[in-house]
């Protein structure tokens, strides 16, 4: 019996390990989604490559710090410091998706988002599914949201409604001849 505890145990740990993984990969294709859908420079693939990258780099350092402690010989690691550097790599990845052209700046929200996408995989492969799951969705919400007020006003300066000057009194009457 025991034996099979164990094997259970072990199971539904490596199925949950899956799911994490399974779960990051849709997180970031759904991220990846909206950049692909406008044409810019990171899409679908990157966004799920950095997602699941960071939930395996969170998984293995959680698991190593609890496989390698040795509390009793007071050596402790810290799962934490290698999500630190998930953290840094993210900044160089993203610093190469913007890009300068004279006085535009461009790829900024790129980078915004694989930096967040790191989060979600970061989230994830540390079991916050929840928060993870809820903040996705209230992002990809809110940026449909400012998507359909960034085509408005792009809209509205590209075809701006031309209205009609009102006259003063002195183009009145200059206009009857008075």
């Amino acid at each position: 019996m025991a034996v099979y505890m164990e094997y259970m145990t072990e199971f539904f740990w490596h199925y949950e390990t899956y799911f994490r993984i399974v779960v990051s990969a849709v997180l970031g294709f759904l991220i990846g989604w909206d950049r692909t859908s406008k044409n810019k420079p990171a899409g679908l693939k990157t966004y799920t490559y950095v997602s699941v990258a960071c939930t395996l780099i969170t998984i293995v350092s959680i698991e190593s710090a609890e496989l390698l402690s040795q509390p009793d010989s007071g050596k402790v690691m810290d799962p934490m410091r290698l999500a630190a550097q998930i953290v840094s790599g993210l900044g160089f990845l993203g610093a190469g998706v913007i890009l300068k052209d004279g006085l535009r700046v461009k790829g900024l929200t790129s980078a915004a988002m694989i930096f967040y996408a790191g989060g979600v995989g970061i989230g994830i492969g540390a079991g916050f599914y929840t928060i993870v799951i809820f903040a996705t969705l209230v992002t990809f919400t809110i940026t449909k949201i400012g998507n359909y007020f960034e085509e408005r006003e792009i809209t509205r300066v590209r075809f701006p409604r031309f209205k009609k000057k009102r006259k003063t009194e002195e183009e009145n009457q200059e206009e009857v001849g008075t």
